[in-house]
């Protein structure tokens, strides 16, 4: 069977090949650390799963409209205002099936064979992968990690030009829980506004955010007609599994998400949806109580990892990863990677998995319990030490 040649260009992400790996050493009797999957340990909040079952025995087992249901919608546009400071109607407002529809039907709205996009890099592999995919021209910019892995805007800003169709933002971010702060957020808006670019911001870990406030560029003056905004449900209320993700953006290229939408999955389960609406309107108590440990566990593998020889550790503002910099070791990043993994019994991931500037790093997923991750650190630590 014959294979398009934009296959080629079609990237992964290395988390799921590496979960595989140490699945099948589980399955030989090994004992397996997990620090490698980017899913919060804690089970969805009752009051979310009971809405579920409510929903499925009244009957909303069938077809919806593909932009998703009319009051999930309101209630995401509502949540807009309240949390970020950025109006929005429900026409503004996509549901997809996870947030990565989002990404990859807004690369393939507004960018063209040969256009350019920026992106920050290290950062999440799907942004140039499905840039490249496309057919688009992937500009990194960089995370500068003498800053807490701020993206350097100025960078950014100056690489801003007449071929330039998209800029993606991700903060907090992953891989290295960075932030962007207000102050750089403006000059994006500004020069973003200046250019006419759209820019796409992809705010999954707003709400995972360990000290400040979360600013979102959608908020800034001029930016009403260039922001779109992605989040979704599966990190803030631990719904990995349920696949629930939303856009926010001027009316006009909601229809067209929506119709790429019509033209692929056709719509989010409608269940789902209720389930949603439920979590956006009930207690949130549990993301306090959420973030509250991961900070706690944020601290542990922080200040564990920075006792291991050759190894240094910028403290994340945000998300539930950490990206220190292994470079003194002597090891590359995949070398380091795999020995702990195949040797130690703790999977994680190369930093080149994030892109070129990853090198000389590793990325840990602390959504894990803190005695896993003290047996991780102790793993860690004797095998440099051996």
């Amino acid at each position: 069977m014959r294979l398009s040649q934009r296959m080629a260009r079609l990237g992964t992400e290395t988390a799921f090949e590496v979960l595989v790996r140490a699945r099948a050493l589980e399955a030989q009797g090994r004992n397996i650390v997990h620090l490698e999957i980017g899913e919060p340990d804690f089970d969805t909040p009752g009051h979310i799963t009971e809405a579920a079952v409510h929903a499925l025995k009244g009957g909303a087992t069938h077809y919806g409209p593909s932009a998703g249901i009319p009051e999930l919608r309101e209630a995401i546009a509502e949540d807009s205002l309240k949390r970020r400071g950025a109006r929005a109607t429900p026409e503004m407002v996509v549901v997809t099936p996870g947030a990565k529809p989002i990404m990859f039907f807004v690369i393939l709205a507004l960018v063209d064979e040969g256009d350019e996009v920026l992106y920050p890099n290290p950062g999440f592999p799907i942004y140039e992968s499905m840039i490249r995919y496309i057919g688009g021209n992937p500009v990194p910019v960089r995370l500068l990690e003498e800053k807490g892995f701020e993206l350097d805007v100025d960078q950014l800003c100056s690489r801003v030009g007449p071929r330039t169709r998209l800029i993606i933002l991700n903060y907090p971010h992953n891989p290295t829980g960075g932030t962007i702060p207000e102050a750089g957020l403006r000059a994006i808006a500004s020069v973003a506004a200046k250019h006419g670019v759209p820019v796409l911001s992809d705010e999954i870990y707003s709400r995972i955010l360990y000290d400040g406030q979360h600013h979102s560029i959608a908020a800034l003056p001029g930016m009403e007609p260039l922001a779109i905004v992605l989040d979704g449900f599966s990190k803030t209320y631990a719904m990995t599994g349920w696949r629930l993700g939303y856009g926010i953006m001027p009316a006009p290229m909601a229809q067209v998400v929506a119709k790429l939408q019509t033209n692929s999955t056709s719509c989010t389960a409608t269940f789902s949806q209720l389930a949603a609406v439920a979590a956006l309107g009930g207690d949130q108590s549990s993301v306090d109580h959420m973030n509250a440990e991961f900070k706690r566990r944020r601290d542990a593998i922080v200040d564990g990892l920075r006792t291991i020889p050759g190894f240094a550790c910028v403290r994340p503002k945000g998300a539930f990863y950490v990206f220190p910099n292994i470079a003194r070791t002597g090891f590359s990043s995949r070398a380091l990677a795999d020995r702990l993994l195949d040797e130690a019994g703790v999977a994680c991931l190369s930093g080149t998995a994030f892109g070129e500037f990853g090198e000389g790093h590793l990325r840990f997923s602390y959504a894990n319990s803190m005695e896993n991750i003290q047996e991780a650190l102790r793993r860690i630590k004797g095998l440099l030490e051996h």
